[in-house]
């Protein structure tokens, strides 16, 4: 049984990435253009061993990239395949897709475009199910909607279950009390003092939950509206500068809740907190920081465990979105994190390691 670490990206040659055995290979990959609209984008399916591939579509610039399409083509390996391994973990009955729209949404998004590549999704004839992701929002599911059924994270007016990091939060939050209470015995985190970098879609909701339950946060964003509303909400949050500062803050938890690549060779050494539970994907920069991370007795909830509410969200959808059915079912990763910790700690393995297994072994029994 193979352990696959899901990290960002450095490896150029994106076909042997596609093909490497020890990720599991994927099953395809559309590269896809129109040229009217501008639209280029890459839709990856990584396994359909448990269903239809299931995952959102990212819109984003790769604007400090050399070569901007190989660029999105491996990010989209990576996101596809971090996919399977979630949903297998989710519980879900779908496989791991990811799509990625190569440019600057704020340039270049526009109906046109949308529908062009709602088009490109409905060719693959369900294979691929698509929902919001960075760059894309659930009114943009709705114009991708009109040109493809397999269309979830829609809007609520559009038979859809609207935003769907509000229960990718609430799933992080439930990553967290496990972690409290496989360290310190108890799942509350009342007094414990949390760090959440990046406070957008996800992260201001998690702050919600961590006010509630009676924790100490400290936040910071690189956008200064984002700050601005967690600080309406919560005026007691504090403010670090920047990511930098806020890891050497004295903290119980560190939440990386942007963009991935967030725990590497700078961050890990300098982290005070015993435990990293965040939103983001593909968090781990490279194979050996999981091990790093071990070495200095830093609790790691693996990110595609705990962020799967937002997936189980979307999924739901699509038999008739019903809330409190989702979030029952997002409850459920406070055990799945729990149980990787135990398992991880019985087998004296990380428990990335322990999650991979598990996904794994759920998925070469559908095979079966």
């Amino acid at each position: 049984m193979t352990d696959v670490r899901h990290t960002a990206a450095t490896d150029g040659d994106v076909l042997h990435t596609l093909f490497r055995s020890d990720q599991g290979g994927h099953e395809q990959v559309v590269l896809c253009q129109d040229r009217e609209s501008g639209l280029k984008a890459v839709i990856a399916i990584h396994s359909t061993a448990l269903g239809p591939a299931l995952g959102g579509t990212r819109f984003h610039a790769y604007a400090d990239e050399a070569d901007p399409e190989a660029a999105a083509v491996r990010d989209a390996l990576n996101l596809s395949r971090g996919m399977s391994y979630k949903n297998a973990l989710a519980g879900l009955d779908h496989g791991g897709g990811k799509a990625v729209i190569i440019g600057d949404p704020e340039q270049i998004k526009s109906e046109e475009l949308l529908l062009a590549y709602g088009r490109f999704v409905a060719s693959l004839g369900g294979r691929y199910v698509t929902a919001c992701d960075v760059g894309t929002y659930v009114h943009d599911m709705d114009v991708i909607a009109r040109e493809n059924k397999w269309t979830t994270g829609r809007s609520p007016e559009n038979g859809g279950a609207g935003d769907s990091s509000v229960l990718t939060s609430f799933g992080v939050f439930q990553g967290m009390r496990a972690a409290a209470q496989h360290l310190w015995g108890s799942p509350s985190l009342a007094g414990r003092r949390v760090g959440v970098a990046g406070v957008g879609k996800v992260g201001h909701y998690l702050v919600d939950h961590l006010i509630e339950d009676g924790a100490e946060v400290i936040i910071t964003d690189v956008r200064q509206e984002s700050i601005n509303r967690v600080q309406q909400a919560h005026p007691k949050v504090a403010v670090a500068l920047d990511t930098d500062a806020l890891i050497r803050e004295p903290l119980d938890i560190y939440a990386p809740c942007a963009l991935g690549g967030a725990l590497n060779d700078e961050t890990v050494p300098a982290l005070t907190a015993k435990v990293v539970c965040g939103a983001a994907n593909n968090q781990l920069d490279h194979p050996g920081v999981e091990k790093d991370l071990a070495d200095r007795g830093i609790l790691y909830a693996p990110d595609y465990v705990v962020n799967a509410g937002g997936v189980i969200q979307v999924a739901d959808e699509l038999h008739g979105f019903d809330f409190d059915r989702a979030k029952a079912k997002a409850t459920k990763i406070f055990d799945t994190t729990l149980e990787i910790f135990t398992r991880a700690e019985a087998d004296g393995i990380p428990p990335a390691v322990a999650a991979d297994r598990i996904a794994e072994q759920r998925m070469a029994d559908a095979r079966r």
